[in-house]
């Protein structure tokens, strides 16, 4: 497809720098190229660090409430390009209008939140052993932010890490994915309005690396960068984390969830349906939250499945720029045959496929669309036990309570889950020390559609990084303990007496 001159000119992208470059830029809705771009050679990633070191220097004497009115104006400038930008998301990643435009409204959020943020980076005052004497807590800005960010949300996460990190007075240097540089560059034309409107923003506070892995690399390598931010696969992760930390660098690591869900007896089935529903299919099941095992009780197994299977059946699969589809493409032929493997796989399991396969492959050749699958699971087996990323649901049977908690947490990973049921005492035990072991538990609501009010992250091989809400700011600053000694004498601590005379 042709991306269209109105679109580029509201997002203040330049048709000619689209056009001469050696990275290929493809839209999963049809397979065509829409852009090619200039990769950033180790030089001019070094020229890039080089330039956010200089503004960090500059922007850490900012006060924060003033950092924070940038980024009010950021949210701005996002408000007047919902439409635009939220459209590019559609046309570079393939999930539908709605959640374009929805993902650009999570970036709205998130300088909202981050600008009432900036008037409340609070330290602690620490009552000090000491006669006469104070102790405080004091947080300081950390340093250059590198943010490394995947496809399937090519600007929400980017949001999430640089509205914090630069009310917090830090520099982001920005390595989106290579699938997906043109929302970055939009963004990037966004931000910069919103600096002229402010006015005096240091050169090289913001700074968008365009490549693959090689200039990844060059960002987790750097010791100019304190913080790495990197979104992606656990596999990713395992190399990322060792990497920053062999020099000293912190890491804040956003990896695979493989998500699941129970239906208790209890249960609105009506009200899980739709859960279901949204959390296994929308953005094709591209989600690091999505939906992708599911524990229904063995009692109410005959009721749920066949709403599921019905709905299934209903689901418009087609181009995301149409209104009315709800499912788009995979991001590419690989995501395809990583499905096709994967139900295989379940096949050879005695799983029981339902859906699947590739679908209007006459219409876009180019392009992979996918009927989502249900599969109903006679045991969690390995590949129920590792995330592919599609709309896979697997569907297993529970008898015992305890059971299905401790099957929803024999994965590896944990990022986000859900239990649906009106029994008290089973939504308390759930989201206890006992129940669900992830950085996510909700009690009638999906696993997917996280606000950026709460901490978004996971643990075990999520990588136990958060994201938003709460003290997630902490990550971006650097903290400080001062004592002040107001008295004319010097006692010391432990009631230690040196005495030299």
């Amino acid at each position: 497809m042709k991306l269209k001159k109105q679109l580029l000119n509201a997002l203040g992208l330049d048709a000619a720098d689209l056009k001469a470059g050696d990275l290929a830029v493809h839209s999963p809705i049809d397979g065509g190229e829409i852009a090619r771009l200039k990769t950033d050679g180790p030089a001019k990633v070094a020229k890039k660090i080089d330039r956010a070191a200089a503004a960090f220097r500059e922007w850490r004497e900012v006060p924060a409430p003033r950092r924070g009115e940038l980024i009010r104006l950021l949210g701005e400038e996002l408000r007047a390009s919902k439409a635009a930008l939220g459209e590019l998301v559609a046309i570079e990643n393939g999930k539908i209008l709605e959640e374009g435009k929805g993902e650009v409204q999570e970036m709205i959020d998130i300088c909202d939140f981050a600008a009432g943020l900036s008037r409340q980076l609070y330290g602690l005052t620490i009552a000090s052993e000491r006669p006469g004497h104070r102790m405080a807590e004091t947080w300081h800005p950390l340093g250059v932010v590198g943010v490394i960010t995947a496809f399937n949300f090519p600007v929400a996460v980017w949001s999430w890490n640089t509205a914090l990190a630069i009310v917090c007075g830090d520099p982001v240097v920005w390595k989106p994915s290579e699938k997906t540089p043109l929302t970055a560059l939009a963004c990037q034309k966004i931000f910069a309005r919103a600096a002229k409107r402010f006015g005096g923003v240091p050169k090289g506070l913001l700074e968008v690396v365009i490549g693959g892995r090689e200039a990844g690399e060059r960002l987790i390598d750097d010791p100019r960068v304190a913080l790495v931010s990197a979104t992606g696969s656990t596999r990713m992760g395992r190399e990322v984390g060792p990497r920053v930390a062999s020099r000293f660098g912190r890491v804040l690591l956003e990896l695979g969830g493989n998500n699941g869900m129970i239906v208790a007896p209890s249960a609105d089935l009506d009200l899980a349906a739709r859960a279901i529903l949204f959390s296994a299919v929308g953005t094709a099941g591209q989600r690091c939250t999505t939906l992708r095992r599911l524990f229904v009780h063995e009692t109410i197994e005959d009721k749920l499945l066949p709403r599921l299977k019905k709905a299934y059946g209903g689901i418009r699969i087609g181009n995301p720029l149409e209104p009315g589809t709800l499912v788009g493409p995979l991001i590419d032929g690989a995501a395809f045959e990583g499905m096709e493997r994967a139900l295989k796989r379940a096949a050879a399991d005695g799983g029981k496929v339902h859906g699947g396969g590739r679908v209007m492959s006459n219409e876009f050749p180019d392009a992979f669309y996918a009927k989502p699958a249900l599969v109903q699971m006679p045991a969690q087996t390995d590949v129920v036990r590792e995330e592919t990323f599609a709309p896979i649901l697997y569907v297993m049977k529970y008898k015992d309570f305890d059971d299905a908690i401790a099957l929803h947490n024999d994965v590896p990973q944990g990022l986000s889950s859900c239990i649906f049921t009106t029994d008290l005492r089973e939504a308390d035990v759930f989201l206890s020390a006992r129940g669900s072991d992830c950085g996510i538990a909700n009690v009638n609501i999906g696993p997917s559609g996280a606000e950026i009010g709460g901490a978004f992250g996971g643990e075990k091989e999520t990588g136990g990084g958060r994201e938003s809400g709460s003290d997630a700011w902490k990550s971006y600053m650097r903290r400080a303990t001062n004592t002040v000694n107001y008295s004319n004498a010097l006692p010391l601590a432990q009631g230690i007496v040196f005495d030299a005379g």
